[in-house]
């Protein structure tokens, strides 16, 4: 399949690492213009440096805002003001006993892994819609379905992500604007790998030991590795694509089966 995102352009949000970095050098790979997006312009330039590596030639946006504040929003469209594909990647994460997570905690999860990618939508998916194409995606995670005793609010603003993505696509019915959501599952991101050797032999070599990890503590994984952040990229570029111009209202997984079920 060739796909030929030529001009297009696109905005990732949380870009100057892991998944979002993926996604940010897939598109460009694939032709299209990309905004890279982080609150630092310091290490917007430094990512955009590594993708101009991998893909030299690549025309590339610094987007440096803050996108969970209305004001970040703004300067982040200001700096990108027509985009035709719209990854909502940002999201934060982390793992707390769930009687001691507070009010301040729950309204920071809704504001950056919800709110800010409902925000952006509210601001691209209007010119998207009058010109008669575009693609607006979010990142969830498979703890969006599976919730995690130890993250219930990083799976919650997730699972929210489900609902708003399909909403979304209601709203931009007809219009030639597809939005989709992407279930991301257990993926090698920075830390990762400290954190696997947390739980196994420290002697045993990267590629044993998270097979290892997946065995002994994410053992619903299909895929018994972690995934790739190209991996997941990979979905993100075909749903960016004109072949995928008839999946629309979606949440599909890339998360190595780790989601028990038969529906996508």
């Amino acid at each position: 399949m060739q796909i030929d995102l030529k001009g297009r352009t696109a905005l990732v949000t949380g870009s100057t690492q892991g998944i979002g970095a993926a996604i940010a050098t897939g598109l460009a790979r694939a032709g299209a213009r990309v905004g890279v997006n982080g609150r630092s312009a310091e290490r917007v330039a430094d990512s955009i440096a590594r993708l101009m590596q991998e893909v030299p030639g690549a025309d590339v946006v610094p987007v440096a805002a803050d996108v969970t504040s209305e004001e970040g929003a703004r300067q982040a469209a200001e700096a990108l003001p027509h985009v035709d594909i719209l990854v909502n990647n940002l999201g934060i994460f982390g793992a707390k006993d769930p009687l001691e997570i507070t009010d301040e905690e729950w309204r920071r999860y809704f504001e950056v892994n919800v709110l800010a990618a409902v925000r952006l939508t509210r601001l691209y998916l209007p010119g998207m819609s009058e010109r008669g194409w575009g693609r607006v995606q979010y990142i969830a995670s498979d703890s969006a379905v599976v919730i995690p005793a130890e993250m219930i609010h990083y799976g919650v603003s997730k699972t929210a992500l489900l609902a708003v993505s399909r909403g979304f696509a209601k709203q931009a019915a007809g219009t030639g604007v597809t939005v989709n959501c992407v279930i991301a599952g257990p993926t090698h991101t920075g830390g990762v790998e400290e954190f696997v050797y947390s739980l196994v032999d420290r002697e045993l070599p990267w590629d044993e030991a998270q097979r290892a990890f997946m065995r002994e503590h994410r053992p619903q994984s299909l895929l018994q590795r972690l995934i790739e952040p190209e991996e997941i990229a990979h979905m993100v570029v075909y749903l960016s694509s004109e072949q995928a111009s008839a999946t629309t209202g979606g949440a599909l997984r890339a998360d190595g089966g780790y989601v028990d079920s038969i529906l996508p």
